[in-house]
């Protein structure tokens, strides 16, 4: 798979150099140059983009003032003259900080961080059948989660709700938390909905385990897990479909 990519530089010719960088590269693909930080944000709204090489110090609005009003941004290596913001970039989750005039050999580097985190969150979840045959095959489904640098197995029968923590997810069970760098959305999708339901942008609860509710709330393993308001009619619709709900 290649990655998809846009460079946002003022100087033509640092966007001619990062193009003959990335052409050299066969699992990156550029979409687009970009002159300023209006023709980048245009094009992460049309689609979706992997990575960015974003420099900082550009005419209206800096690569760091832009990359704040990104809500969801691709990977970002920053590429500058200066060292000033090196912390600030770090502080924003970005991979790489690389330093003008920017060598193939440094620029790669960077790009083999990018590649190794999308393998990460591409084999940190094994793929799953949206509706399994039957909960014998249920039982035996399972998921790896990475975690302190080692892939942790998680059985689904096991799990009692999903959080979101921004870029990662608590995983809590009957016996174990596991937070992992993984986006929840992803989960959302992996996971059999028969078995899973998500009730708020921030959670998702087994539906066997869910103990109580309410119109604010569902309590599951103890915890009173919030159910948002964008979500309570499908809750009380799943909810009332597995027999939950009193006539």
């Amino acid at each position: 798979m290649k990655l998809k990519c846009i460079i946002v530089d003022d100087e033509a010719l640092a966007l001619d150099i990062l193009e003959n960088y990335i052409e050299r590269i066969d699992s990156l693909q550029l979409v687009a140059r970009c002159a300023n930080a209006v023709e980048a944000f245009n094009i992460l709204q049309q689609q979706a983009i992997d990575l960015m090489f974003l420099d900082i110090q550009m005419p209206k609005l800096t690569g760091i003032d832009f990359l704040k009003t990104v809500s969801h941004p691709p990977k970002v290596i920053f590429t500058t003259a200066y060292r000033d913001y090196a912390l600030e970039s770090y502080e924003m989750n970005a991979v790489d900080y690389l330093l003008k005039p920017i060598s193939f050999d440094r620029f790669l580097k960077a790009v083999n961080k990018v590649q190794e985190l999308f393998q990460e969150a591409g084999a940190a979840l094994r793929p799953l059948p949206t509706a399994p045959a039957a909960d014998s095959s249920y039982d035996e489904s399972f998921i790896y989660l990475k975690a302190d640098k080692k892939m942790v197995k998680i059985f689904l029968k096991d799990i009692l709700f999903i959080e979101s923590l921004k870029d990662y997810i608590r995983v809590r069970t009957e016996q174990k938390e596991v937070i992992s760098y993984q986006k929840i959305s992803y989960m959302e999708e992996k996971l059999p909905e028969q078995k899973f339901l998500r009730i708020h942008r921030s959670f998702i609860v087994a539906v066997d385990k869910i103990e109580s509710f309410s119109a604010a709330f569902v309590e599951v393993g103890g915890k009173e897990v919030p159910i948002g308001r964008n979500y309570k009619n499908e809750v009380l619709k799943m909810l009332e479909q597995n027999n939950l709900l009193e006539e």
